[in-house]
């Protein structure tokens, strides 16, 4: 395949240059354990790495947009000086055709003026991490010594607004929030400014062996940890069941769709229209997946963010034959991606709500129903609940949107909509 061809695959990879690395302990996060794949002491990608990642990640990507990913773990952990030097590689390997853009996915607790004042000139997207107002962010995001980590986010997200840095907030709802949808989402909105907001629900797999131990933090009684994997067909106490999740959103969706059309931009409600408009933009509710990878520091690359564990590992960028296009385009990565169509159960497939929910994220589909050849997504019902009262609105979205009308207009129309209906649909979905 020549260089040009392979940049018409398209994918997204995100790096982790901390590796699992973190300066706080959120209770729900699945990636921690993840420095037993590695020696902790050497979570640090070296400019080696660095230098041919870069290279190699825009060289694999087409002209025009690009987005260059940090996640962790903690990538702030890495410096203010790591981020220079990323700066400067872009610089050094972008095509005059590419316009690339990085983001950072943060805590937020790390965050200081000179954080900022690189953020700002280098033109970072920030992504921050907020479970809801103080009493309720501090509930699972507590630091290594148990305490909540509100107070340092939140002085995190308010020197980013000072220095005028591009911002978005990352909100996972898990059995805590998910009690409390508008209070989250008017927290967000009319407190922290927020314009841009993913609300990503938390469903924590466990082997009924290891259920006692989840709960403890993947901990042994011994002391030895767990590596959290995508298996088992329990979850945690931290997990929101589903018909919270479908409440949840329904309830935000409502107060979105008359106060906030065109000023707050949330990722589910905005991946329903890309849906409806037939380009998906989310792959967890995209009819195939496959072509969001994740880096680690050491070079190894992997399937899914969400499948860093043994049998996922695709190569390691700096070896001298890997490319991004050859794993992409590899048998294994094609079944990966394929397997998210390929098994889903029957009632998926006939489901009204297909078209937007395409069954959710292979990872969670761990309910066993009779007569089901594969397992239905944990999130079924609340999938259900939620895509099928905002359906009839998104449709009218859409067309007022075609037509050009204003958010204000398209508002005034919800809200009329809204007052005079009075339907009630049934959750044909998992009991």
């Amino acid at each position: 395949m020549l260089a040009a061809d392979r940049r018409n695959i398209p994918f997204s990879a995100v790096c982790k240059p901390a590796g699992a690395a973190c300066n706080i302990n959120c209770e729900y996060c699945f990636f921690l354990s993840k420095d037993l794949l590695f020696d902790e002491r050497g979570q640090r990608m070296t400019d080696e790495t660095l230098e041919i990642y870069i290279r190699k990640y825009l060289d694999a990507q087409p002209d025009g947009p690009v987005e260059v990913p940090w996640q962790g773990g903690e990538p702030t952990l890495r410096g203010v000086e790591f981020f220079e030097r990323t700066s400067d590689l872009i610089r050094r390997y972008a095509r005059p055709g590419q316009r690339v853009r990085q983001s950072i996915q943060t805590n937020a607790t790390l965050i200081n003026e000179q954080w900022c004042e690189l953020l700002r000139r280098e033109n970072f997207l920030v992504g921050v991490s907020f479970d809801g107002p103080k009493e309720i962010h501090d509930r699972y995001r507590v630091n290594k010594a148990g305490r909540g980590t509100f107070d340092l986010t939140a002085r995190g997200w308010r020197l980013l607004q000072q220095y005028g840095v591009d911002t978005s907030l990352l909100c996972t709802v898990n059995s805590n929030n998910s009690q409390h949808p508008l209070e989250v989402y008017r927290f967000f909105r009319d407190e922290l400014g927020a314009e841009y907001i993913q609300f990503i629900p938390i469903v924590e797999r466990v082997p009924r062996r290891y259920r006692r131990e989840a709960e403890h933090g993947w901990i042994k009684t011994s002391g030895e940890r767990i590596l959290y994997r995508q298996q088992g067909d329990e979850v945690t106490s931290r997990t929101v069941r589903a018909d919270d999740y479908g409440r949840f959103m329904t309830t935000i969706f409502d107060e979105w769709a008359v106060h906030d059309v065109g000023r707050v931009y949330v990722q589910q409600i905005d991946s329903m229209l890309a849906n409806y408009f037939g380009h998906p933009t989310l792959c967890t509710h995209s009819r195939t997946c496959g072509d969001a990878l994740a880096v680690l520091h050491n070079g190894d690359v992997y399937s899914c963010d969400h499948f860093v564990e043994p049998g996922y590992r695709l190569g390691n960028i700096a070896e001298t034959d890997a490319d991004f296009a050859g794993m992409l385009a590899s048998a294994q990565q094609k079944a990966f991606g394929d397997r998210k169509c390929g098994m889903l159960p029957d009632r998926c497939v006939k489901c009204p709500m297909r078209w937007a929910c395409n069954g959710g994220c292979p990872k969670d589909r761990l309910i066993r129903v009779e007569g089901e050849r594969f397992p239905v997504n944990y999130l079924c019902r609340g999938f259900y609940r939620f895509f099928s009262h905002a359906t009839p609105y998104i449709v009218r979205l859409a067309q007022d949107m075609t037509i050009g009308r204003s958010p204000e207009a398209i508002m005034r129309g919800m809200k009329a909509m809204m007052d005079r209906d009075t339907r009630t649909l049934p959750l044909e979905s998992v009991s």
